[in-house]
């Protein structure tokens, strides 16, 4: 992406070196409508939830009604589906509660459901409190839905003949085996350790039961996991890149863990390592273009960089816009290093 004459002509505030990545300060749903139709290889984002997360205003007024919720999501994905090129794949994070609604609003805008990813995890916290008695209105979230969809192919045009000839319709099955050696073929079901885990996995993470099962069933045989394993973004990884911003007091993890100063003050930070799973899995290798309509503090761009990817995103919110630059600035710097002959 050498920057492309719409991309260059834009009003909003753009920022990015252009080669690698773009950051535009806009309105997603204004601002999808100047990108070209059949433009973008894959879409992966973490939109609004509908759920009103925080009392943050993105996520409350209207989305917080099921029904504008849906329309919202059918707004958005149709825009997707047009900048989308025939056989792109846009893979959305969701919340549980609102995933219906999700899911038929991307159907309704013209987009293929092709599966749902689950990310499990054991460091959620409760929405609700705990009331006298040991009751309270909402479970412990240990789960995340991750929508797979996919613009459709041309008519009369078979999947083979597509993949040769464009190198999208599929998903990198290679790419995201949990063992390449092994040829495992990648699962819906991704799995975090917990925080804990650091040289070791604490005694209920998921990752180690599960290894430990596979271990016994295979008589002592190295384990061979068939699903693919990542941390929560850690608080090191959060503010790579941000250390000349100022930085806010503000309770983000756990209500029980009290007030950090941090820079990225963003509440929900993907795990990079999922990120990037994520993009090898719907982007193909060689500098394919991903969008990201919801950006926030810039994961998906950062895990497109650091896989070979270009990257445009789009976040209106002034709090966050200053926080995904200085990440993607980071992280594009790390993957210049990382690609350095030695």
């Amino acid at each position: 992406m050498s920057g492309p004459t719409w991309l260059r002509s834009t009003r909003p505030p753009l920022f990015g070196d252009l080669h690698n990545w773009a950051l535009i300060q806009a309105d997603a749903l204004a601002f999808l409508q100047v990108i070209p139709n059949d433009s973008v290889d894959a879409v992966i984002t973490d939109p609004p939830y509908g759920i009103a997360f925080k009392g943050e205003s993105w996520d409350g007024d209207l989305l917080a009604d099921a029904d504008g919720f849906q329309a919202f999501s059918t707004t958005w994905a149709r825009e997707v589906r047009r900048v989308l090129r025939p056989g792109g794949y846009l893979a959305s994070f969701g919340a549980t509660k609102t995933t219906h609604r999700l899911v038929a609003g991307v159907e309704d805008a013209g987009l293929e459901i092709r599966d749902q990813l689950l990310w499990l995890y054991s460091t959620g916290v409760p929405k609700g409190r705990r009331m006298p008695g040991g009751v309270s209105s909402a479970l412990r979230p240990a789960y995340e839905p991750i929508l797979l969809a996919r613009k459709p192919l041309p008519r009369g045009r078979t999947l083979t003949r597509h993949v040769e000839e464009t190198g999208l319709g599929a998903l990198d099955i290679d790419g995201t085996s949990a063992n390449p050696p092994d040829r495992s073929w990648p699962t819906n079901v991704l799995l975090a350790h917990e925080e804990r885990c650091a040289e070791a996995c604490g005694p209920r993470c998921t990752v180690r039961l599960i290894d430990e099962i596979a271990k016994s069933e295979r008589r002592g045989a190295r384990p061979v996991s068939r699903l693919f394993y990542s941390t929560k973004a850690t608080p090191t990884e959060r503010e790579a890149g941000c250390e000349a911003l100022p930085k806010i007091t503000s309770e983000i993890f756990s209500s029980k863990t009290g007030g950090r100063a941090r820079a990225n003050v963003h509440p929900t930070v993907k795990p990079l390592d999922l990120c990037r799973w994520i993009t090898r899995l719907v982007a193909p290798p060689g500098g394919s273009l991903v969008l990201d309509p919801f950006t926030g503090s810039g994961s998906i761009g950062c895990a497109a960089v650091l896989e070979g990817r270009q990257f445009i995103g789009i976040e209106r919110d002034h709090r966050y816009v200053p926080i995904a630059r200085a990440r993607l600035t980071h992280w594009t710097r790390q993957a210049a290093r990382s690609s350095e002959p030695r």
